[in-house]
């Protein structure tokens, strides 16, 4: 069933037609113990994927302690913490951080800007492992054939 839940998405997304960002075509990217859909033109490296100087890849870190729902809020504020370094150690602006839900689970987001480039970062707990989502695009290129867009919808813990 958690299979299904890319395809449902990737269909939803290739009816919409809205942006027009979003091509029908697309690839899986797997990870072991993940998985998310990029363009069908990018290229896939591992667990990222890029093209024309943008990327969009998942990195996966331990936890010291494992993960519970019910320890979301202490989470938030230390992803808070981090989001907010690795913004401070690229130079950039924190433009948003918001609680979101990735692979049907509660997460957190930020967006920040660089001089040369527009970032948006995103995690989930799941047990004693931290998925990092990241994609990134040339300042003022916007979200390139709509990866991040389809990575964060897409993206699916196994």
């Amino acid at each position: 069933m958690k299979l299904l839940v890319p395809l449902v998405v990737l269909s939803i997304l290739a009816a919409c037609g809205g942006s027009g960002k979003h091509t029908r075509s697309t690839r899986i990217v797997h990870g072991a113990s993940f998985s998310f859909a990029v363009p069908g033109h990018w290229t896939i490296r591992s667990t990222s994927a890029s093209r024309s100087g943008a990327r969009v890849s998942v990195s996966v870190f331990p936890l010291r302690e494992a993960y519970a729902p019910g320890l979301f809020a202490r989470a938030a504020r230390e992803l808070d913490s981090v989001a907010a370094k690795l913004a401070s150690d690229s130079k950039a602006t924190l433009t948003e951080s918001t609680t979101t839900s990735l692979s049907g689970r509660r997460g957190r987001a930020y967006r920040y800007t660089t001089a040369s480039y527009e970032a948006r970062l995103g995690f989930v707990l799941e047990g004693r492992r931290e998925y990092e989502l990241f994609c990134q695009s040339p300042k003022g290129a916007g979200d390139a054939d709509g990866a991040c867009a389809l990575l964060f919808a897409t993206f699916t813990v196994r």
